[in-house]
């Protein structure tokens, strides 16, 4: 098994090996076009995003800059929407569902290196799933964790550390991340905490 299958299969591998270190700087490279387009040219952002992206759905948007190592082990479904700043360390599998709104400055790490000392020397690595489910809407400022699954129609509240996973239909936020209380359909009629839709 080399690095990148070791990589993929969630086992302590190390990046500079195995043509990694060379994916890296394919994905550095379409980075780059992306992030420093110029205004006038914004309708080439969906196709050069399809080509960062391992799999896209339609009406993806990514708010340059934008960050990520291999692109192609990122996968969003349709009506994606991220704002400035997205960070997404996708050494391990990075799952988005459909219609999911990713307010500015969020960070999502896969990535992770040994607690021990000696271990990390090693220069060993791993890279750890991460699920956001259909519907979620992540405020700005949060980090997600390897291993972590965010359960469909979630609101993750501005500032959060998702460390553990977090169940459908609740709003939930801070450092940790806990469930504050569930979505319910008497939420349906406010914008915006006791402020009701006047349409």
């Amino acid at each position: 098994m080399n690095q990148k299958e070791r990589m993929m299969a969630g086992l302590p591998y190390k990046a500079w090996l195995d043509g990694l270190e060379e994916e890296r700087m394919a994905c550095k490279q379409k980075l780059c076009e992306f992030n420093l387009l110029p205004p006038g040219e914004s309708a080439k952002i969906p196709g050069l995003l399809k080509d960062i992206l391992g799999k896209a759905g339609e009406n993806v948007w990514i708010e340059a800059p934008f960050h990520c190592d291999y692109g192609w082990n990122i996968e969003v479904g349709e009506n994606f929407f991220a704002n400035y700043n997205l960070t997404i360390l996708d050494v391990g599998k990075v799952t988005i569902g459909a219609d999911v709104q990713i307010a500015p400055n969020v960070s999502i790490y896969t990535a992770g290196h040994p607690v021990h000392p000696e271990s990390r020397r090693t220069g060993y690595e791993y890279g750890i799933p991460i699920t956001i489910g259909d519907d979620v809407w992540i405020g700005g400022n949060t980090v997600i964790l390897p291993g972590v699954t965010i359960g469909r129609g979630s609101v993750i509240g501005a500032g959060s550390v998702v460390t553990k996973d977090l169940p459908e239909y609740v709003i939930a936020a801070g450092n940790p991340c806990r469930v504050i209380r569930t979505i319910t359909e008497a939420d349906r009629k406010f914008y915006y905490k006791d402020q009701e839709f006047d349409l």
